[in-house]
């Protein structure tokens, strides 16, 4: 029986001569390398209505994507799963259900309102969320005023109190307009976040929306440091593909501030869906700035 001196030996010459048996190399715990990334499931929307979430699930799992972000909940479920079936298919997968869009706006019944968010805490409870983030708010056009800005900080700040009895995090997630919108030169964004609490509201970055809001992300993350916790990492189609973003200095600085959740978005795509979500996999993975 050879000895793991000399199985080690053995290797070693293979690897030498150029000559590597993908089984060996797995023997000896190498392989492909692949980091533990995450992925908004809306990157996937088309395959969820034809193929369903369990399809989507098998696809992204050997891609190397482990963290999750769904964007599908209504009346209680995920996907139209109950959340405990959603979180067991994940876990059977080695996958991880971390954060979950959501949405409602602000109506005139706000028991309802309320109602409505203490039912998805419960449902997002069950699935074992770390954040619910909101993905947008009508704070553009004609809602981009200094009293409603103050309404939805007061909305948020009362949903925040909400998640945070399950140990859950709110967030909001911007767009372009809420820089692109100002008050007396103010961004949106910067009215939003001085009009929510900083014990009850975070705020997940999407890098590109900001790029073409006209401003740099890192910039932001480092002037918010404590409210930018969560990143949405984007290109106007796979990661990577245009570059719009400085993506070495967005995830320097991320590390830097000890942001530890973010989400590969794709939503128009170059060649097909599962293609620029495994280039975006790919990008990544090769980016020695990641880990």
């Amino acid at each position: 029986m050879k000895s793991r001196r000399d199985f080690i030996k053995q290797a070693s010459l293979l690897i030498a001569g150029g000559v590597v048996a993908p089984q060996l190399i797995s023997s000896c715990g190498g392989g492909k390398p692949s980091k533990a990334l995450g992925l908004q499931l809306y990157s996937l929307r088309d395959m969820v209505k034809e193929e369903g979430i369990q399809k989507v699930l098998e696809t992204v799992a050997p891609m190397g994507y482990k963290y999750l972000e769904p964007a599908s909940y209504s009346d209680g479920k995920l996907y139209g799963l109950a959340p405990a079936d959603l979180k067991k298919r994940c876990d059977d997968l080695g996958l991880k259900l971390v954060s979950s869009h959501l949405s409602r706006n602000i109506s005139d019944d706000h028991d309802a309102d309320m109602a409505w968010w203490n039912r998805a805490v419960d449902a997002h409870n069950e699935a074992g969320m770390k954040y619910m983030i909101m993905p947008s708010a009508p704070l553009r056009g004609e809602g981009a005023t200094i009293d409603n800005i103050k309404r939805y900080g007061d909305y948020f700040n009362e949903i925040g109190l909400i998640t945070a009895g399950a140990s859950i995090t709110f967030g909001y997630h911007n767009h372009n307009f809420e820089f692109d919108n100002k008050i007396e030169g103010t961004p949106v964004y910067d009215l939003l976040l001085q009009s929510t609490s900083p014990s009850h509201v975070v705020f997940q970055l999407d890098v590109y929306w900001i790029k073409i809001g006209g401003f740099e992300p890192v910039d932001y993350m480092k002037k918010y440091s404590n409210r930018i916790r969560v990143l949405h990492i984007k290109d106007e189609t796979a990661i990577g593909a245009q570059n719009t973003v400085d993506y070495k200095a967005v995830f320097d600085e991320a590390y830097a501030i000890g942001i530890k959740d973010w989400f590969v978005e794709v939503e128009r795509y170059d060649t097909t869906p599962t293609e620029d979500i495994q280039k975006s996999a790919d990008f990544l993975n090769a980016a020695p700035y990641v880990k």
